[in-house]
């Protein structure tokens, strides 16, 4: 077996030892057509509030200025479907959020993984990014051949659906690359459109981000929600699984077998009134590791006190 076709093995053994449900390589390009949708949607002020994203247009679009000499851009899925239910009288969190802040997780596997190649292949460099970085993460999985990007934004494997997380790692290692997913499995549905609360789901595969609850809830900064979403909350406190919860793909995810994903029994039955009570060093104390911490102590009371005057 030749060293190229040796390492692409060896990178996809690690990953899934590692807990990875799916990886997939993809040549390191410039993303002309990604930048373009990007640039418009930016344009348009769909991303509302969220200034970073403006920011580093050209890393955004182009491996090789995040890794200088990059040649392969590798993409991981994490599963974090979960087992449990959360009790119809706490207030809803979105699934990816129950357990402990995936970042730390991930970042900690791909820290892993580079170690392990670099040990086992040499010199190479390698940056490894979860969602925080300037990375059209949902462009390269398609590239990778993992899935398609849905209508609800979200990237859908036709065997396990959407409850991952998305991993990159860019290194400057020549590879085997995969073939890009070629085909949009979301027919004529519009199940996502149909039920999204608030309308942030647009026909032409375009997500307005600024009306979605998953940037009132967690990204949006200021003391108020907007009067807009008065009575569109739908419960959520954090984040939103609504669209991901009607995709019919989602009929076939499995439980994620990743322990540090494990809900917090707090998340899963907590009521309202015992959130509303809460006090900040309790708070801080339960949720250290988890994403609640995005939005803060400060962030859920104004949420939950949001939902209550929406009753």
């Amino acid at each position: 077996m030749q060293p190229v076709s040796q390492h692409t093995r060896l990178i996809k053994e690690i990953a899934q030892r590692l807990g990875f449900s799916y990886c997939g390589i993809a040549k390191a390009m410039p993303l002309e057509e990604d930048a373009r949708r990007l640039e418009k949607w930016l344009h348009q002020g769909m991303h509302g509030k969220m200034k970073y994203m403006e920011n580093h247009f050209d890393l955004r679009i182009d491996p090789t200025r995040l890794v200088p000499g990059a040649q392969s851009v590798i993409t991981m899925l994490m599963n974090y479907f979960p087992d449990e239910r959360q009790s119809p009288t706490t207030p809803k969190i979105a699934a990816y959020a129950w357990g402990k802040d995936y970042h730390s997780v991930i970042k900690t596997k791909l820290h892993e993984l580079l170690a392990e190649l670099q040990e086992k292949i040499g010199a190479i460099t390698g940056r490894g990014f979860v969602d925080s970085a300037p990375v059209l993460e949902r462009s390269w999985a398609l590239r990778s051949g993992l899935g398609w990007v849905g209508k609800n934004g979200n990237l859908i494997t036709k065997k396990n659906g959407s409850y991952f997380f998305i991993a990159t790692l860019i290194t400057d290692l020549i590879l085997d690359y995969d073939d890009p997913f070629a085909k949009d499995y979301c027919g004529s549905c519009t199940r996502c459109i149909d039920a999204c609360p608030t309308d942030a789901i647009l026909p032409d595969k375009t997500i307005a981000a600024n009306r979605c609850i998953s940037y009132y809830t967690i990204e949006l900064k200021d003391q108020l929600l907007p009067a807009e979403a008065q009575g569109k909350m739908d419960g959520w406190m954090f984040g939103c699984d609504t669209c991901q919860t009607v995709c019919p793909w989602n009929r076939f995810s499995t439980s994620s077998r990743e322990p540090a994903f494990a809900p917090l029994p707090e998340i899963l039955n907590l009521s309202t009134q015992e959130w509303m009570t809460m006090t900040e060093e309790n708070f801080k104390k339960i949720f250290k590791d988890s994403p609640l911490m995005r939005p803060g102590y400060k962030g859920i009371m104004r949420n939950l006190q949001f939902l209550r005057a929406s009753d």
